[in-house]
């Protein structure tokens, strides 16, 4: 094209590794680099290049985001043991997401992308289901030890100014294992502002659960946190746009939502949210490959990403010259969420219309065409699917985007 759309700013854009990688660069070769002149400061998190850098690679990309607002994620390698001697690595390097979120203190919004011939498999559901999740402390950066045989042992806190505070575990009477978590009240209150924003904006009630009748402590600091906040902040502005807050139980709020029809948002801590977005995507669309996922600070930086991971076993067979029928769904919704956040934040127009088309696109293909992955076709309810590989629903994605383009 020769009148592609113009960037003022770019956008943070973070390579990733194996398929995704693959369908990645497919993305933006055939989907947006003929439309938009695409500005991009690139980071490359490859594992091998997380490695060879020391990881300061994931630490200068969480920074970039800071600087320029936006930022798009591909999927990327969190290494174990076995990955470790795989790549040849120097070590089990952290998660870069976790790290990513980490340094962003930022909320974690997933929701199914939702088309018309997938019927979610709770049948009570009409709406999405919007999880809203905590990126910040619980296990993800807790420690942990195993022990050989009984003792005793105990959280010890020294403050800045000398106080100390102690609580001490059951006395062990054998071989076992022990963990530690925290949280700080500052990320708590940036999560609670975050998910009451963010409903307001899209004028969605909003739930919030934990487990505070157990966990006195940590548990009921959250429900603290949030209550306030509300209270103080969010109440009037909620009742002028005719939404409601509610706090549950984390056991009673997951029976409440599978006997609920959606459209809300349900705020969830770090792993909760880990566990419910993945429950809520495979229940809604049967696949990661139809989730969103939408990272938003407090300060208001936004990173958009692929909610599944790196598709390993489709990349061994890609190598080896076979055609694999992975979904770029996901990844493509990543750059079209961050393009749009890119064209509001700039007041572009276009940039926001272009992203907006593109994803109905990619929903036309496989609502009116009928052209899909395996992963769709496997669960789609309507009848004469064409299954194709990655790279020809890229292709089919395209033409559904030209016939748009020319309305």
């Amino acid at each position: 094209m020769s009148n592609k759309i113009k960037m003022d700013k770019p956008v943070v854009e973070m390579d990733g590794d194996e398929m995704t990688r693959v369908m990645w660069t497919w993305v933006k070769k055939e989907l947006l680099e003929p439309y938009v002149d695409l500005k991009t400061e690139y980071y490359d998190l490859d594992v091998v290049n997380r490695d060879r850098t020391d990881d300061k690679v994931t630490f200068q990309a969480a920074d970039a985001v800071k600087k320029w607002g936006v930022g798009v994620k591909c999927a990327t390698i969190t290494p174990n043991a076995e990955r470790v001697k795989e790549f040849n690595l120097k070590k089990e390097w952290p998660s870069p997401n976790g790290t990513i979120r980490k340094i962003l203190d930022g909320t974690v919004f997933r929701a199914p992308i939702l088309v018309n011939n997938i019927k979610p498999a709770v049948r009570f559901w009409t709406r999405p289901i919007i999880v809203a999740r905590h990126a910040f402390g619980d296990i993800y950066d807790g420690i942990g030890i195993r022990f050989d045989e009984p003792g005793v042992a105990e959280i010890s806190y020294v403050s800045s100014t000398g106080k100390v505070k102690k609580v001490s575990y059951p006395k062990f009477s054998g071989p076992g294992i022990l963990q530690g978590v925290y949280n700080i009240d500052k990320s708590i209150e940036g999560f609670a502002r975050a998910s009451f924003r963010y409903s307001i904006i899209n004028k969605l009630d909003l739930w919030f659960a934990t487990k505070d009748t157990i966990s006195k402590v940590y548990d009921a600091r959250f429900k603290e946190i949030f209550n306030g906040i509300y209270e103080r902040e969010f109440k009037e502005e909620f009742a002028r746009n005719g939404i409601s807050y509610n706090y549950f139980l984390i056991d009673d709020a997951v029976a409440r939502v599978v006997r609920s029809e959606g459209g809300f948002v349900w705020a969830c801590k770090n792993y909760d949210g880990d566990v419910f977005s993945d429950f809520v995507s495979t229940a809604y669309v049967g696949t990661l490959a139809l989730m969103t996922s939408e990272l938003l600070s407090p300060e208001g930086y936004y990173l958009s990403e692929a909610a599944h991971g790196t598709v390993q076993k489709h990349y061994y067979r890609y190598v080896k010259g076979e055609k694999v029928s992975s979904n770029p769904t996901a990844l493509i919704f990543a750059w079209t969420r961050g393009l749009k956040r890119r064209g509001e934040i700039d007041g572009n127009h276009e940039l926001i219309e272009f992203s907006e088309k593109l994803e109905k696109a990619v929903t036309d293909t496989i609502e009116k065409e009928k052209i899909m992955t395996q992963d769709v076709a496997r669960i789609a309810e309507t009848k004469n699917n064409k299954v194709v590989d990655s790279e020809e629903f890229v292709h089919a994605i395209r033409a559904s985007l030209d016939e748009l383009l020319r309305k």
